[in-house]
């Protein structure tokens, strides 16, 4: 069974940068990669980020040039470098195993990121 931990969520000023992270343990079967997503209240649960096992990133268009995706080389770790961030970046941010962009719906407990302006 797969756990996914994230962290490094908090209170930032807009243009500043946070970094999250999400620690993987257990079975990763059936995916190829892992990805970033985020739910704004009263909002749907959207993608910001994967990348797949072979480092292919992918990004959502309103945070690209701004966030990088990236894994350590054991690949149980994921991170999210957050750069320039806006007050519509103010969300809570889950990690997931994905299929292609598709999350497998394993889901953490989520960190939450609130950008003031």
């Amino acid at each position: 069974q797969v756990r996914l931990v994230e962290s490094g969520g908090g209170l930032v000023q807009a243009g500043g940068s946070l970094r999250l992270s999400c620690t993987v343990s257990g079975t990763t079967f059936g995916s190829d990669g892992l990805g970033w997503y985020r739910q704004a209240p009263g909002n749907q649960r959207e993608m910001v980020a994967t990348i797949n096992n072979s480092g292919r990133t992918n990004y959502a268009d309103s945070v690209k040039g701004r966030f990088i995706i990236s894994t350590n080389n054991a690949k149980n770790t994921l991170y999210l470098q957050m750069n320039s961030l806006k007050s519509e970046d103010t969300a809570a941010y889950f990690c997931d195993l994905v299929y292609g962009t598709t999350p497998l719906g394993v889901w953490g407990q989520g960190t939450l990121v609130t950008v003031s302006s």
